[in-house]
This record gives C-alpha cells, sequence and structure tokens, in this order.
C-alpha cells in the first residue's frame, strides 16, 4: 500500500500568491503594510522587468512576510507569505495574468497555494505515480534554500482553465539533497528559474491554448464514476484505497503509452 501524504509529507502553508488588476496592485501594498502592519523588513522581495517598447522598469510581483509562528523550530519558517501579481506587460502584448483575472470578471484573484514540506522529493514521486501533471521538473531558488514544483491547473472537463494551481516547496535544502537531485536528473534540474521561469511558463500555456490540468480530465471522470453512488460522508477507506489504486494503474499506463 501506498504511503499516505498526510502522515508522511508534514503539509504546512508556506505563501499565498494573488493576481491583481493594475488599479489595486498600490492599494493591496498600502493595506499590506498600513492595515496588516508590515514593516519594512517584511517586504522579502520585489521583482521587476522593463517590456520592449516601454520607457520604465514595471514591478511584477512583490511577497511580504506576516506574523510570526514562535512554535515553528526554524526562526526562517516562522511567517506566513503574502505575494501580489499584477500584469504589466504593455496592452497590446498577450499576458495569461490578464486572462485569468478577465475570465473571472475579477479584480482579483488567488493563482496559488503553496504548501511546504520536508520531503519534496519523496513527495513529487507519490504524486507523479498518482497520475497529478505537474509544469515544471523540480527546480532550485538559489535566492533562497528552496526547491520548489508547480501542478497543473484545478478545472474540469467543458469548462475554462480556473487559473488556480499549486505550488510544493521544501526550505531548508541541504547540499546533499541537492546533488542527489541533480545526478538523478540533470536535464530536469534548473538552477535559476524562479518567479519569471514560472510567469513564463504559464505564458507560453494561455498562448497555446493547452493549459495542463492537475489530472487529466479522463481519470477524474473514471474518479467520479467509481463514486458516484456514494456521497463523501459515505466514503471508506477501503474506497480511498480503491481510488488511489485506479490513479496509480491510470498513470502506469499512461507511462508506458508515453515510452511506446
Amino acid at each position: 500500500m501506498a504511503k499516505r501524504a498526510s502522515t508522511c509529507f508534514n503539509f504546512v502553508a508556506d505563501h499565498l500568491t494573488m493576481i491583481v488588476e493594475p488599479g489595486m496592485y498600490k492599494p493591496m501594498y498600502a493595506f499590506l503594510r498600513i492595515i496588516l502592519g508590515v514593516p519594512r523588513e517584511g517586504l522579502i522581495y520585489e521583482k521587476r522587468k522593463r517590456w520592449p517598447g516601454t520607457p520604465r522598469d514595471a514591478s511584477m510581483t512583490f511577497a511580504v512576510s506576516v506574523g510570526d509562528v514562535a512554535k515553528e523550530k526554524s526562526i526562517k519558517l516562522a511567517r506566513t507569505m503574502l505575494a501580489i501579481v499584477q500584469p504589466t506587460e504593455p496592452a497590446a502584448q498577450t499576458s495569461h495574468v490578464r486572462d485569468m483575472l478577465s475570465s473571472h470578471k475579477a479584480a482579483a484573484h488567488w493563482q496559488h497555494v503553496a504548501l511546504r514540506t520536508p520531503d519534496l522529493v519523496g513527495f513529487h514521486k507519490h504524486a507523479i505515480a498518482h497520475g497529478v501533471n505537474f509544469i515544471t521538473p523540480l527546480m532550485e531558488d538559489k535566492d533562497e534554500d528552496l526547491i520548489q514544483v508547480f501542478s497543473g491547473e484545478l478545472f474540469a472537463a467543458g469548462m475554462p482553465p480556473s487559473g488556480l494551481f499549486f505550488e510544493f516547496v521544501q526550505r531548508d535544502v541541504s547540499p546533499q539533497l541537492l546533488t542527489r537531485i541533480r545526478k538523478a536528473d540533470r536535464q530536469a534540474f534548473f538552477r535559476d528559474r524562479t518567479f519569471l521561469g514560472l510567469y513564463g511558463e504559464k505564458e507560453r500555456e494561455y498562448q497555446s491554448g493547452q493549459i495542463t490540468p492537475i489530472w487529466d480530465h479522463e481519470l477524474v471522470a473514471r474518479l467520479m464514476e467509481s463514486w458516484k453512488k456514494k456521497e463523501i460522508w459515505e466514503l471508506s477507506q477501503g474506497d480511498l484505497d480503491d481510488a488511489a489504486r485506479l490513479m496509480r494503474e491510470y498513470a502506469s499506463s499512461k507511462t508506458k503509452m508515453a515510452v511506446v
């Protein structure tokens, strides 16, 4: 039986990322600094870019650290982080962030939730074995002691993409772990793909119209069919074990078809 993520991977919230219309970007900065009381030193990062044909840099995103959790073993992890992203591309240029906001007819939208685990490599293997799709390989953020990976989006067959996905991270990464990951898959490990890397990947998805779902719609349909006669409160551990087996069989079959 596969190990259960709830007990083995010890997930906790690492950060949340919100996308906002440009008209809400500076007000959100004011809300976080003034209303939530984030001090200047609580500003973790601010990233900017000068787009071709524009006269000056534009702020693409900033992140702040909110609060202090005294029970955390590491003071580096004793925080809740919020990141804010705005579309900064010129009006004539495509922007997946602008498209996400437009499709929701909203000035703001939660884009992704980042969950932290002490065993990202183990979780990554576990998730892939159960049919989860990722849009990036395991990546290192060399600005922080961090490895990360991003999932496909949550959306149902026949419906537009939701714009919502997961990030999974591990912090306080040891040199030994980095060496092991590089040896295992040198082609998939990128040293310098952080925010801009993810931004570019999502832009390519939205320009192509081929948005990767977190689970293939066929797998979701099979799961729904197997549970169609039961409500959530009626599902037993046996039902969950059967569903996990279905996921593993689907992922295994998909891998074999890809090899052929």
